[in-house]
This record gives structure tokens, sequence and C-alpha cells, in this order.
């Protein structure tokens, strides 16, 4: 099934290979040297689409936030990148800019939820969390404010597992398949996380939310204890 109303196309496919960027002895912390897989490059044609993630695709901290079967690939709205390269003044700002394997058209983190299913190509997709945004952006774009930016207006992402393997291609349509936890969408559970106070009941349901990311129960569940104190 399609949620009503919703039009979901993959824009592009995108892979990074850990490179070295900065220059070395820097004393900004933004412009020093470091290794990332962080910036991604588009790929032409079908590409496979793994447990583990995109062939080709790498992940400098494995394991620490990034990769693994939770986290197999990034998905980010294609929708996001024209007020971001208006509120940056950066019109250079391109797909992958955010570190992204996914870029789709017609979702975002307020229309799609935990556990969402979709068919993609010949590839199954299930949403597992949301992107928690870290400093990469900030080095990335060379702009200090960049984690806070995202984590005020929610434009973070959101991981996937994967469910069947296949090829994947620009232009793919996204068909949701299944919505098994309608009222928890990508921008509720993340907003919960960055303010629990609010909302101590929601931190408490999603310490044992079906198909959310074991991590982030994880953190649910400490923030609930630190909550009940």
């Amino acid at each position: 099934m399609r949620t009503p109303g919703v039009k979901a196309r993959l824009v592009s496919v995108h892979v990074g290979r850990i490179r070295t960027h900065g220059t070395p002895g820097a004393s900004d912390p933004l412009e020093r040297q470091w290794s990332t897989a962080y910036y991604k490059d588009p790929v032409e044609g079908p590409r496979h689409l793994g447990l583990e993630g995109l062939e080709g695709d790498e992940q400098r901290d494995y394991g620490r936030g990034h990769g693994g079967p939770e986290m197999a690939a990034l998905a980010y709205s294609a929708d996001h990148y024209p007020a971001w390269r208006e509120v940056l003044k950066i019109p250079e700002m391109t797909f992958g800019g955010f570190g992204e394997n996914l870029v789709v058209e017609g979702l975002e983190e307020s229309s799609v939820c935990i556990g969402d299913t979709f068919e993609v190509g010949e590839a199954v997709v299930q949403i597992s969390c949301p992107r928690g945004p870290c400093n990469n952006i900030a080095k990335r774009w060379h702009r200090p404010d960049m984690v806070k930016r995202v984590t005020a207006n929610g434009r973070t992402g959101w991981y996937l597992r994967v469910k069947k393997e296949g090829l994947v291609a620009a232009g793919d349509d996204l068909t949701l398949t299944d919505r098994p936890n309608p009222l928890w969408t990508v921008a509720r559970v993340f907003r919960v996380r960055v303010e629990p106070e609010r909302d101590p009941a929601a931190v408490r349901e999603l310490t044992e939310l079906p198909l959310l990311d074991e991590a982030w129960r994880g953190k649910f569940r400490k923030l609930a204890a630190s909550l009940a104190r």
C-alpha cells in the first residue's frame, strides 16, 4: 500500500570511500585534517544494496553510529535541499551533502515512521531510526552551527535496515508496503530524544517500540531511568 497522497521516488544513489580532507596542523577544528567516507558521490546505473549497505560504500567509524545491519543505508529528503541552499547561502550544496546514500523525493521525517517498509527497485528496506546529527556535518560544510541547525529543524534523515537485498537505481519508485507504527514518525522520535523532559510517557513507550533500532531503545531506557529519579 502507499500512504494516500504520497508519491515517493529515489532521486539518486551515493557511495563514499574513506578519504582524507582538511589541512594538517590547522588551528580551526573544522579545518583540521580528517579521514572520512562522509563525502558521498553519485553513482550511475543500478547498485547492489545488501544487508550491510550499498556496494562500494565505506564507513570510517563503523560500529560507532555508522554502518551495520541497522544502519545499512542513510536516506535523506531531496525536498530539504532548496531550503538549506538558501539559508546557508551555499548554492553549490548538492545531493549527498549530508552523507546520505539514498536521496528520496516526496518523503521527509514528518511523513515516514519507524518500521515503515518500502519496496525500492529489487530491494526491500525498513526504517530503523532517525539519524543523530554529528559534527561531521559541520566539518563537511565548514559551519560550526550545523549540528545545532539540524537538531532545531529536524532535517536529520533516517537509517534503513535491508529486509531483501537487490539492485536499486535513481528513478526507482518507493512503494510503502507496511506501516506498523503510524504514530511514531521519525520526526517525533527524534524530538522526544532531544527534549525528553517534555513527554516522559513517550520516552517510556519508546523503550519498547517495535522495530526501533535497539541502540535507540537503549538510549530511551537511560533517559527513562534518569527522568524517574
